[in-house]
């Protein structure tokens, strides 16, 4: 049995029956395993309420409970649902509360019991700017909404009413599992297939998607209907399973179809998906992040998206009849996924609308496949399938036969839990090479730093490419900025239950750390916050451009900002005993951080936030990094464990100092001593001081030393022009006492 948690009763106080159920009046006492407590309306029990992480241990980045209570009605219905408690810092950082709410409420009113969940998709809003946090929630959701119903028998009141309405009885009967027929080989035309259904087709008009979107109700979606005739066609798509012998052959010829064979491990499958009309199935999404967002494999409780990684354009099938298609492909099911081809399964189509500049509605529709008889054959060693039948409508009966596997329990929760950090890796597979090239080239100026600091002019633009980098993509456009509460939150795991997949649940976040942790050994702190940092590189960029306007800089005097320095040692101190104490009270505090407000939500916040935030940045353009000087507490916990660093790259000579003060006085964040000595905690590894140290016209040292070496070249030149002149003079004197002789 699972160990549920009980954190039922403690929100029970706070939160109004009719807050989570309308018209609901109150609570009975909570019960059972998953607890639950049933909700009444007088006497009238009107279904029950219960915390996800009563149920399901999927857990968020902070690896704390999300903790989201949710009411069902009897039927199965999800009457209500709310986020009551959480210590998730990505929702401190970069999420509006808002924007979980309206997550939330989309799932209001859905019911998984008659339309089964899409884990990892549903609602639309997950796929049009999937986060972290919202994945979490989604499937938290999705798995203790099918448990409850399963558990507390949700949805058999209507099987009693449609029994008492004459319809026959649902029951569950049992059939031998089905496996890919690969004996049948024989080549067949493109009719023939489509004939015995071994091709399914979805065929869709312009009307059928606009009615789609009509009954979607979002607002704004029929007011941007899809022009032209009605009767048009839409998209017209085809989907089989491609590695069946005499289906994979007819449709990719000899050649491809040993072309596939290459790519299929022992026992994998394959699907192919053709499309043509006016609406791409593959969409752009896998240009841009390697994922095919756009089209979801569906069995049971299995859902897939591909990449890719499993994915090969077909130019045209080889089949009799064939048509020649728009976009063809073939997908390998991966390898970690539970998928039998052979057994029925659903290709889901979301089709998307776009209402404005950053809002976007979306519909789905279903094409079913079922392997027909002659291609499957029985499998007597595995066990047999349960399917639900009923005497309902065929398109029902169809559905339900096409849910195999059920329920959620103890011995798949870890599983499943544990695969959602590999759905956010790979959904975000291009985001995470785009960083992974970023930060080997960076690994690369540090190694060879010796060389190309002597480099001035081409160095100095690089540095303002990569902070711009940086600040756009880093921070803008992936919202990967690091905060001092990931620090925080690490602390709470050792100290508390520390689980990897936590930490994996933001992919080029864990990254960053990952590099900023190895590099600080070998470079500091530099590394991160002279480089990496988002907001470190907005101040840096929006400083250079105050220069160029001729703001002057002020320089604070050596005493009195290595006092100041200090603050942001205290602020973080302070924030790391609280965070003992409280987490989530931490994580409040550490707003001193305006990440969220520049980076994240792109000053699209409260204006007390903006203000600080800009405040900061104004003070930016007379001190350089002014707040990573004095108050960031992310630059205090890593200039920590920086002190441990193995090499000093950093290259001094004996005279930096004294009597040479040039890298004193130009070092942008005031890092270096009078005596000349580079503070570690302070350096942000801009390498200024090491094109100085190369400089042949700045660098005292370098000047002297040319000059040395200039003497010396001058001096042996002059020596070797009197060693040719003597050479010259004596040689007549020899060949006139020679002649002589003679």
């Amino acid at each position: 049995m699972p160990a549920y948690a009980e954190r039922l009763p403690e929100f029970l106080s706070k939160i109004q029956p009719s807050e989570i159920f309308p018209t609901a009046d109150r609570y009975g006492e909570p019960e059972g395993k998953p607890m639950v407590a049933r909700v009444y309306k007088g006497d009238e029990q009107l279904g029950l309420v219960y915390i996800t992480t009563d149920v399901v241990g999927t857990r968020g980045y902070s690896s704390k409970p999300i903790d989201t209570m949710v009411a069902l009605a009897n039927d199965g219905t999800i009457a209500g649902a709310k986020l009551v408690a959480h210590n998730e810092p990505i929702v401190l950082i970069g999420i509006p509360q808002e924007r979980v709410d309206k997550f939330i409420d989309n799932y209001i009113g859905l019911n998984f019991l008659t339309d089964p969940p899409k884990p990892g998709v549903a609602p639309a809003d997950i796929i049009s700017g999937a986060t972290v946090t919202l994945m979490v929630i989604n499937d938290s959701l999705q798995r203790s909404v099918k448990a409850i119903a399963h558990e507390y028998k949700l949805g058999t009141a209507q099987v009693a009413e449609a029994g008492a309405a004459g319809e026959a009885a649902v029951e569950v009967q049992t059939r031998p599992r089905r496996a890919v027929g690969m004996e049948k080989q024989d080549i067949q035309s493109w009719n023939a297939l489509l004939e015995q259904k071994a091709i399914a087709k979805l065929h869709m008009t312009v009307d059928e998607v606009n009615k789609l979107f009509e009954q979607n109700g979002k607002e704004g979606s029929a007011e941007h209907a899809e022009k032209g005739p009605g009767s048009d066609t839409f998209v017209d798509m085809y989907v089989t399973v491609v590695s069946q012998p005499s289906i994979g052959k007819s449709l990719l010829g000899e050649a491809g179809w040993e072309n596939l064979q290459r790519r299929l491990k022992p026992g994998q499958q394959a699907v192919l998906v053709a499309g043509e009309g006016r609406y791409s199935w593959k969409g752009s999404g896998y240009v841009r992040g390697g994922i095919f967002d756009r089209i979801e494999m569906i069995q049971g409780e299995t859902t897939f998206r591909f990449t890719d990684a499993q994915h090969e354009r077909v130019v045209a099938l080889a089949a009799e009849g064939a048509p020649a298609f728009k976009e063809v492909s073939w997908f390998t099911i991966p390898e970690d996924i539970q998928f039998d081809a052979a057994e029925p399964w659903r290709l889901q189509l979301m089709i998307q609308r776009v209402l404005g500049v950053n809002e976007k509605a979306f519909v789905t529709t279903d094409l079913d496949y079922e392997l027909p008889q002659g291609y499957y054959v029985d499998d007597p060693n595995a066990e047999p399938v349960s399917v639900t039948v009923a005497a309902a409508p065929v398109e029902e009966t169809k559905k339900l036969a096409n849910q195999t596997a059920g329920i959620v329990d103890a011995a798949t929760e870890n599983s499943e839990s544990n695969q959602l950090w590999k759905q956010v890796w790979q959904a975000k597979q291009g985001q995470i090479i785009v960083v992974g090239i970023a930060l080997a080239i960076l690994l690369l100026v540090f190694m060879f730093q010796d060389w190309i600091v002597r480099y001035e002019k081409w160095y100095d633009r690089f540095r303002i490419c990569f902070l711009t980098f940086t600040l756009f993509y880093i921070g803008w456009y992936t919202q990967a900025q690091l905060s001092v509460v990931n620090t925080l939150t690490l602390f709470s795991a050792i100290l508390t239950d520390f689980h990897w997949e936590f930490f994996l649940m933001d992919p080029l976040v864990f990254i960053l750390w990952l590099f900023t942790a190895a590099t600080m050994l070998l470079w500091n702190r530099g590394t991160f916050c002279g480089w990496l940092c988002p907001f470190g590189s907005l101040q840096e960029l929006t400083n250079r451009i105050a220069k160029k306007m001729g703001v002057k800089q002020i320089t604070v005097p050596h005493l009195l900002h290595t006092r100041l320095s200090a603050v942001k040692y205290v602020i973080f101190f302070g924030l790391l005993a609280v965070s003992l104490y409280d987490l989530g009270m931490a994580e409040h505090f550490a707003e001193i951080e305006p990440f969220k407000t520049a980076i994240i939500l792109k000053f699209m916040r409260e204006w007390w936030f903006v203000l600080f935030a800009v405040a900061l940045l104004v003070a930016g353009l007379f001190i350089e990094r002014f707040f990573c000087r004095y108050l960031c507490p992310l630059g205090a916990a890593i200039a920590i464990p920086a002190r441990f660093r193995i090499f000093d790259w950093l290259r001094r000579y004996k005279m930096c100092g004294n009597p040479c003060q040039i890298c004193t006085h130009e070092c942008p964040v005031q890092a270096i001593a009078p005596e000349g000595d580079i503070h570690p905690n302070e350096c942000i590894q801009c390498l200024h001081c090491q094109v100085m140290y190369h400089h042949d016209k700045r660098c005292p040292q370098v000047v002297a030393t040319n000059k040395k070496k200039q003497k010396q070249a001058a001096a042996k030149a002059e020596h070797e022009t009197q060693q040719e002149q003597v050479v010259h003079f004596v040689k007549p004197d020899s060949e006139k006492r020679i002649a002589v002789e003679k």
